[in-house]
C-alpha cells in the first residue's frame, strides 16, 4: 500500500474510533419534529424524508391545561429525542396536528377533546419555544398529507383518511388535491348530525353527531348502552365507563362477549352509513383508515365492509375500497404532521 495512502486510512481509522468511543455524531441527517395533538396523548417523533420515525415519545395531554406548561413539555420532548439520537440532526421545521385546527389562522379553535377553549394561538406560540419553518393543520387533514406522500394514497387521487381515536375525524383528497377549505377547517364529518338513536351528543353540541358513535370514546358509550338494552350476561356490568378501556372491548370480542360482540356491529352499522354518503360527494377510490380504534381489527371492519356495500348507491358499489393506512400505525399520525413540512422538501 502507498504511504501516503496507508496514512490516510489511519487517520480516518481514528478519527472514526475516537468518534465512536467519545460517543461523538458522525453523520448528518435532514430530519422533520412530527408533533400529533390528541385528546388522550401529545405523540412527538423525528421523522426522515422516506417517512420513518426514528425516535418517538409522548405524554399526555390533559396532564397539561395550561397552554405555557404544556409548550414547555413539548419542548422537553423535542430536546430529549435530539440528544439520544446517534446522528447529528438538521432540522428543517416542525409539523403540527391538531384537532380543530386552522392551517389559515395557526390555531386551535374550540376543539372538543382539547382542554383549551377558544381561539388558541398556538403555532404562535410554539414558534417562541422552538423557532424555526413550523405549520400546522388538522390532524386528520395532516394524516391524508402523510398518506399522499409515504402511505397507500401515493397512487391515489382520491381518497379519504379516517381517524379514529378520542374522536372522529376526517382528510379528505380530490383530485389529487388535499381539501383543505376556506377557513382551513374542511373535513369535520365528525360532528355531521347522522339523527342516530338516542341522539347523544358530540363534544361540540351536535346531537346524533357521527363521532358520539364512532370513535374509541363513543364504543364506550355504546358497551353502557347495550347493557341498558339487553340483558345478556357481560364482563362489562362488573367495570365503570371510567374503568373501560378499548382493549378490553376487544379482547372480550374475542371471547364471545354478546354486548361487546352488538357493540362493534352497532358502530360498524353507523360508520358504514357514514362512509355511504360521504362517498357520493367526492366518489373517493379508497376510505383509509388509521387511529387507536383501529387496534380492534376484524370485529370493526368486518361488518362495516358488509354494511357498507349494502348501504352505497348502486352506481357505487364494488368500487370503493376500505383500507388501513399505509403508514406504520403507531406511528401515522406523527408521519402525518411531518409531511406538513416535508411536502415542501421532495
Amino acid at each position: 500500500m502507498d504511504i501516503n495512502v496507508r496514512e490516510t486510512f489511519l487517520k480516518i481509522s481514528k478519527k472514526l474510533t475516537n468518534g465512536l468511543l467519545l460517543g461523538q455524531k458522525l453523520m448528518t441527517m435532514d430530519l422533520v419534529i412530527g408533533i400529533d395533538i390528541g385528546g388522550t396523548k401529545t405523540k412527538i417523533g423525528l421523522v426522515d424524508r422516506e417517512g420513518n420515525c426514528l425516535i418517538k415519545k409522548n405524554f399526555r395531554t390533559r396532564e397539561y391545561p395550561d397552554l405555557n406548561a404544556y409548550l414547555d413539555q413539548a419542548k422537553g420532548v423535542v430536546d430529549s429525542l435530539l440528544g439520544e439520537l446517534d446522528v447529528e440532526a438538521n432540522i428543517l421545521g416542525c409539523g403540527i396536528g391538531a384537532p380543530n385546527a386552522s392551517s389559515k389562522k395557526g390555531t386551535i379553535e374550540n376543539a372538543a377533546n382539547l382542554l383549551w377553549k377558544g381561539s388558541t394561538p398556538i403555532l404562535e406560540r410554539f414558534r417562541e419555544k422552538m423557532p424555526m419553518p413550523m405549520r400546522i393543520m388538522n390532524d386528520a387533514s395532516a394524516a391524508a398529507l402523510g398518506e399522499m406522500l409515504f402511505g397507500n394514497g401515493r397512487n391515489m387521487t382520491d381518497f379519504i383518511i379516517v381517524t379514529l381515536g378520542t374522536g372522529f375525524g376526517a382528510g379528505i383528497v380530490a383530485n389529487g388535491q388535499l381539501i383543505d377549505g376556506y377557513d382551513g377547517f374542511a373535513g369535520e364529518l365528525g360532528h355531521i348530525d347522522m339523527t342516530i338513536g338516542d341522539g347523544r351528543m358530540t363534544g361540540l353540541g351536535v346531537p346524533g353527531g357521527l363521532e358520539a358513535y364512532v370513535s374509541a370514546t363513543g364504543l364506550k358509550r355504546t358497551i353502557m348502552f347495550m347493557q341498558s338494552k339487553y340483558m345478556d350476561d357481560s364482563r362489562f356490568r362488573d367495570i365503570s365507563y371510567n374503568g373501560l378501556h378499548g382493549e378490553e372491548i376487544t379482547k372480550a370480542a374475542e371471547e364471545g362477549d354478546p354486548i361487546a360482540l352488538k357493540a362493534f356491529d352497532f358502530t360498524a352499522k353507523i360508520m358504514a352509513q357514514a362512509l355511504a354518503n360521504f362517498t357520493a360527494f367526492t366518489q373517493p377510490e379508497a376510505f383509509i383508515l388509521m387511529g387507536g380504534l383501529m387496534q380492534s381489527g376484524k370485529w370493526l371492519t368486518d361488518p362495516l365492509k358488509v354494511y357498507f356495500e349494502e348501504f352505497l348507491l348502486d352506481v357505487y358499489k364494488g368500487k370503493v375500497k376500505i383500507m388501513t393506512s399505509g403508514m406504520p400505525g403507531k406511528d401515522a399520525a406523527i408521519c402525518g404532521a411531518a409531511a406538513l413540512i416535508w411536502e415542501n422538501h421532495r
